[in-house]
Order: C-alpha cells, then structure tokens, then sequence
C-alpha cells in the first residue's frame, strides 16, 4: 500500500466526521432561523406600524457590525475570498452578527433574503474545524465548500442543488472529487438536519406542462434572455446603492437609518408593503394569478436599495421574487402556462445572478419535479450567459465559456 493511499484511507473517518458536525451545527442553526425567522415575519405583518421603526432596526445593525463587525461585513464575499485565497478563519462572530442583523432586518421589513445569512452561518461554523483538526490551507478550501453547500442546502431544502452550487459559485476552481463527494455528503447531513427539527419549507406546483414544441422552445428561451437581464440589473442596482451609501455616508451606522427612513416612507407611506421582508405570498401567488408588469423591477430596487444601505440578508428569495413575477406577468404575451413561467423565472433569474446554471437547474427539478426539467435548463442556460460578467457577489471570479463570451464582446468592441 503506497504513502499516499494510506493517508487517503485514513482521513475517510475524520472527513465523515468533519461532514456529520458541520452538518448537525449548520442544519441546527438554520433551523434555528428559520423558525426565527417566520415569527419576525407573522409579528410585522401583524403589526404594520412596525416598520416605521425600520431606521431604528438599521441602526442597531449599522452599530452592530461597525463595533463587531468589521472583519465580517463582507459576507459571501469574505467566503469567496477565502477560498481563492486563505489568510486566515474565518471569525465565529460572523454567524451570530449575520442571524441578528437578518432577523431585525425582517422585523422592521427591509426587503432582503435569507440565502446569505445561511451561507455565512455554514461557512464561519465549518471554519472553525480548521483548528480543531489542524488543517492546512488546501483541506481548509474544502471546509469553506461544506459551509456554503450545508447551509444552502438547509435553508432551501434542496441538498443536491446545495451541493453543486457551492461548487459551481467557486466555478469548480481546484475542485476534486473528493471536494465533490464530502459536499453532496454534508448537504444532506444539514438537510435532514433541518427535516429532524421539523422544519417546513415553501412548495410550489407546476400541474401543466406543455409538449416541447419548436415554439415553445423560442418563448423558453426568450424568457432565459430576459431573466438574463433582470437578473443583470438586480445585481448592478445592488452594487450601485452599495457604492452610493459608502461614497456620500462616511459614517457606517448612519447609511442603515438614512436608508430607513426612505424604505418607511415608501412601503407604508405609499402601501408598498408587499415588497418588503421576503416577498414568498407574492411568489406563491405569482404561480396561479398574473403579477403587475412593475412588481420584479418595484423588487429589484428596494432589495438593491435595502442592501446597499446596510440591512443585512441574502439576494436569493428576493431573486425568486423577481423571477416568479417576471414569469408570471410575461404569462400574459407568452401563451404558456403561468405557473411553469413563473417557475422558469423563479431559477433563471438566480442562475443568472449567481452565474450557477447548473444548481439552479438541479433546485428547479428538486422544487418542481422532473416534468419541466428541460424548459429551466434551457431558460437557466440562456440566462447565465445573457446576464453580463458581474454578479451578485463582487468576489466571485467569472471563468468558462461565459467569461471566453464577454472577453471577446469586449475585445470587438
């Protein structure tokens, strides 16, 4: 038996181990949220008068991680950073700061997700085993996959999607197989995690799909060009209001409460409180009854808004939200069914944001079934390549045929 066979052998029992403890801590935590943060949902749609006090929430945020913070206020993107290029753990303090800061965000109604709260959670919880077991730079790259996959899967309830897409957002960069084997095992390690707690995730139906016909196939594809660019706006608009707060509001805690008082006066001063917190009645109702032309793009600005003032949350179910809605108002030109249009938007917009095809594809046949699996790959594929070079996440690095794309638009032109 060779060195290097041997060493494999005996490191089988401590990544089975590794996956086990991430999943259990990940899954608990995101379960954990989860009930947090539906009753934050129930209390303020209960008591409308709540988000008001929305500048109040953003300050305590603003505080919180100008104090606390500083070393973590990256999110996904530290992640990210960290796997490309390890300096050092990622702080524990992430995950408590980002639970909080999500959940006041909810309280008040900011307009934001959940996805990054559970990444981040997964990914400072599965950095701290590097310590534990002692492991050097290239094993911790594996723990930050296991973060980002645990917690994924766990808040989605989509384990084989939460797999890949920890993956793929890394474009498979120094990816091996046994990368790929410990993530499909520590996402379902979180997922049923997650099932034990007895934790309920959102359905969605899609009771008629249409033959795959040459014409539907062309509709197909041009609500893949569209998501495309909605998701290309969602992603500009966040960076724009990010960079806008932090060139004008020098002082961290100030940009939440600024950012407040305008989110306030617009959802409650002009009745727009359907957009505010996660938006899932507007994306369930999308799938049986046609959106308003304006709700995607109504969401894409007060989520850009609500994150680049500082709240905290993820881009993910607000992604859904413009992508259901999208769907679901095209239904009205496009003569198929509005539930598969809206469902075919809910992933194809977030492909095209995260620039994961691929788990988006898996996560619309794990939400959806089967039946529509060839319509979201398509739709999902046109809109990764028709969504520009820039995501949601600023650190991400853009690789493949669709960075090969771009390069050559821009060297044409």
């Amino acid at each position: 038996m060779t060195l290097d066979l041997k060493e494999t052998l005996l490191s089988i029992p401590k990544w089975i181990i590794i996956c086990a403890l991430i999943g259990l801590f990940s899954g608990s935590a995101s379960a954990l949220f989860l009930v947090s943060l539906e009753w934050v949902t129930q209390f303020r749609m209960q008591h409308d008068w709540i988000i008001w006090l929305l500048p109040f929430g953003g300050f305590l945020v603003g505080l919180s991680y100008y104090y606390w913070g500083e070393s973590v206020v990256k999110g996904n993107n530290l992640l990210l950073e960290e796997y490309e290029n390890p300096k050092k753990v990622i702080p524990f303090r992430m995950a408590p700061l980002v639970l909080l800061g999500t959940l006041i965000t909810h309280l008040f109604g900011g307009s934001a997700g959940r996805e990054g709260t559970a990444v981040q959670m997964g990914g400072a919880i599965a950095d701290q085993f590097t310590k534990i077991f002692k492991l050097d730079n290239s094993e911790r790259k594996i723990l930050i996959i296991l973060g980002i996959s645990a917690g994924f899967a766990s808040v989605f309830g989509t384990p084989l999607a939460g797999a890949i897409f920890a993956l793929e957002v890394l474009y498979f960069s120094k990816i091996n197989l046994k990368s790929a084997v410990l993530s499909f095992l520590v996402a379902y390690a979180a997922y049923f995690t997650v099932e034990f707690w007895e934790i309920k995730h959102t359905h969605y139906s899609i009771p008629i799909i249409p033959e795959l016909s040459f014409n539907n196939i062309i509709f197909t594809i041009i609500v893949g060009i569209l998501s495309g660019f909605a998701a290309l706006l969602f992603a500009r608009s966040t960076h724009f209001w990010g960079s806008l707060f932090s060139k004008n509001i020098k002082y961290p805690p100030l940009r939440p409460v600024i950012g407040g008082v305008i989110l306030a006066i617009a959802f409650a001063g002009f009745g727009l409180t359907k957009f505010s917190g996660l938006g899932v009645p507007v994306i369930v109702d999308s799938f049986s009854n046609t959106s308003e032309w304006y709700d995607f793009l109504l969401k894409i600005l007060f989520t850009g808004f609500t994150l680049g003032a500082g709240f905290k949350g993820g881009e993910v179910t607000p992604l859904f939200f413009v992508g259901a809605t999208l769907g679901s108002a095209l239904s009205i030109v496009i003569p198929m069914p509005i539930a598969l249009l809206a469902g075919i938007g809910f992933v194809a917009v977030f492909s095209g944001a995260t620039h994961t095809p691929i788990a988006c594809t898996i996560m619309g046949m794990e939400l959806f079934g089967i039946a529509p699996g060839i319509f979201i790959a398509i739709a999902c594929t046109i809109a990764y390549f028709s969504s520009g070079s820039i995501g949601i996440y600023k650190s991400q690095i853009v690789k493949g045929a669709k960075y090969k794309l771009y390069q050559r638009l821009n060297s044409n032109f």
